[in-house]
């Protein structure tokens, strides 16, 4: 009977934690039957059986940490002993799903995700199911120059082998820069507060590491007048509050434009892919939601697609459900462009890093009032936000971002033109 194994859950998962067994050393176990809660970096699953038999052992208890191959837990059949019982990993035996148990969620206070989608890989069968990577010498020597973990990774060689060939980009062109010396904190003292690393904390330090590291980024700039995004918003929210509907953000409106300028301007909705350029037919917007231990990033799917009113809805639902760790891997994977709106924190303006392998990510600042030169030559009380571009500039280049920052000011000035 099959010793099970901590599976691949997500694009970025290298370990994942027992947030809870379901089942108990010598419980029956029954096709379809969950075997426990598994915190990955991007959200609390439920990992299902498909085989019958009884749980002989536990390796790892709740609570406990496992790389992604690592055994957890085996099943045998009745009747047999665990001595006797095969070892081999198992072949497809298990399923998962979003968890929709809220309770096991809260007792491991763990956080559900993190702000990034990694490049897409399949998984390595016959690696998989054994702590032994099998990669040729040459591929384990490009994946320590690129920074890749071959955990995860398709083998396209004799018996799963991964070769030089299989070895993704990930993010980089050539070989990473030599590390510079390593910087430690200073010794906790008596009263200091040494918090143990999350999944999702540990995740969102690699990737961030490897953006700033391996994405060659290249910043810009735009004030917009957001007198009218401001008018039209509080218009639409009297006649939303007069049929009691749900009121509209700033940041519905935000989204909008941003599905509207990328699908007028293509070429920012792509990503780096090593030997070429992929631009994406469809835009999977992503946004930020802070969470207790960071940062989720759903993902509103072909938002070209979307109006308003749907993406106003769509937001909501996401948000509620990332922050109680409810959101299903589809839902926060698969993003092309991201947007992170710190404007109701009271931020006029920042930077974010870019969200590989996207290409670009947008920040928002608040609406400030501030004296300005109308049209007249007047100095009067304008409304104004700044959009900054972040950018991967080995995907995009200035003027690309320029012209589709100029596409999103007019979308946002004249609101009225998204509209419809």
């Amino acid at each position: 009977m099959p010793l099970i194994t901590m599976p691949k859950l997500s694009d970025t998962m290298s370990e994942g934690t027992i947030a809870r067994w379901k089942k108990k050393k010598g419980d029956t176990i029954e096709m379809g039957d969950i075997l426990a809660d598994i915190e990955t970096d991007k959200a609390t699953m439920e990992m299902e059986a498909f085989d019958e038999g009884v749980l002989a052992e536990i390796y790892v208890p709740d609570n406990g940490v496992a790389k992604v191959g690592d055994k957890i837990a085996m099943i045998i059949a009745e009747g047999e002993s665990a001595e006797s019982a095969s070892v081999e990993a198992p072949k497809g035996n298990l399923t998962t799903k979003a968890a929709s148990a809220e309770k096991p969620a809260r007792e491991s206070g763990k956080a559900a995700s993190t702000e990034a989608p990694a490049p897409h890989s399949a998984p390595n069968k016959a690696n998989a199911g054994s702590a032994r990577l099998k990669a040729s010498p040459l591929a384990k020597k490009i994946a320590a120059e690129r920074g890749v973990k071959l955990q995860g990774v398709h083998g396209t060689g004799p018996g799963g082998r991964i070769t030089s060939k299989d070895v993704p980009a990930s993010g980089s062109s050539g070989p990473s820069a030599p590390a510079g010396p390593k910087i430690e904190a200073a010794p906790a003292a008596e009263g200091d507060n040494k918090i143990p690393l999350s999944n999702m904390r540990k995740v969102i330090a690699e990737r961030l590491l490897a953006s700033k590291t391996q994405i060659p980024h290249f910043y810009l700039s735009v004030e917009v007048d957001a007198a009218a995004l401001t008018r039209v918003r509080k218009e639409l929210n009297s006649a939303n509050e007069a049929g009691d509907l749900p009121k509209l953000t700033i940041n519905d409106f935000i989204l909008l434009a941003v599905s509207r300028a990328a699908h007028a301007n293509p070429a920012v909705n792509a990503a780096w892919a090593g030997d070429s350029i992929i631009q994406y037919a469809a835009i999977n917007l992503a946004f930020a939601v802070s969470v207790d231990d960071g940062l989720v990033t759903p993902v509103l799917r072909d938002a070209q697609k979307l109006n308003l009113k749907e993406i106003s809805a769509n937001v909501k639902d996401l948000a509620t459900r990332a922050r109680s760790k409810k959101l299903k891997p589809e839902e926060f994977q698969g993003g092309t462009i991201t947007v992170s709106n710190l404007g109701a924190y009271g931020v006029d303006q920042f930077y974010a890093i870019v969200n590989p392998p996207q290409a670009i990510i947008i920040a928002v600042g608040s609406i400030v009032k501030k004296p300005v030169v109308n049209a007249a030559g007047e100095i009067v009380v304008g409304e104004r936000m700044t959009l900054a571009f972040s950018g991967d500039h080995r995907v995009v280049d200035g003027a690309v971002g320029a012209i589709f920052l100029a596409s999103l000011r007019r979308l946002i000035e004249n609101p009225a033109l998204m509209l419809f």
